[in-house]
């Protein structure tokens, strides 16, 4: 697998929701807020100020969901595991095979709801993720990243 690769589509309607829920406990925070500014005489302005900062987080996450799917790419080499997100804040994760230790599966409700995976590569120092794989490429990142480290042991020894 030498050629970078793009998350699925499906990822970008996880990320909708991811936003849709963020507003809905924003909202709810905001509620929370207006009741201790009305029970405790606390300056109205404050709600105000948590309602723009909610809304706010709430179209910046849908505004970037193009920005975000256009530059997470990875790639598996025979050597690492490169990971690039971001234009403007970016930032390439070379991961080397030597160094895996572990590789987990794992899929959350809204992962399960879209059909899609997690990958967790896990090293001594640190856990990457690639985040919103289909299912059977998952399997499949598994398969291979376990297969290069089992060949990197071999030629360590």
């Amino acid at each position: 697998m030498e050629k970078s690769q793009h998350l699925p589509e499906r990822i970008k309607k996880v990320w909708k929701i991811s936003a849709l829920l963020s507003l809905v406990v924003g909202s709810v925070m905001c509620a929370v807020i207006y009741w201790v500014v009305d029970h405790f005489d606390w300056p109205g302005w404050i709600n105000y100020i948590a309602w723009m900062l909610v809304l706010l987080d709430f179209v910046v996450e849908l505004l970037i969901i193009p920005y975000r799917y256009r530059f997470w790419l990875y790639q598996i080499t025979t050597t690492d595991v490169e990971i690039e997100s971001g234009f403007f804040l970016h930032k390439q994760t070379a991961i080397p095979i030597a160094r895996i230790q572990n590789v987990t599966l794992q899929a959350g409700p809204l992962f399960q709801l879209f059909h899609l995976q997690s990958v967790k590569i896990e090293t001594a120092a640190a856990a990457h993720e690639i985040a919103g794989v289909l299912p059977e490429s998952a399997v499949q990142l598994k398969q291979r990243l376990m297969e290069l480290t089992q060949e990197e042991d071999v030629n360590a020894s």
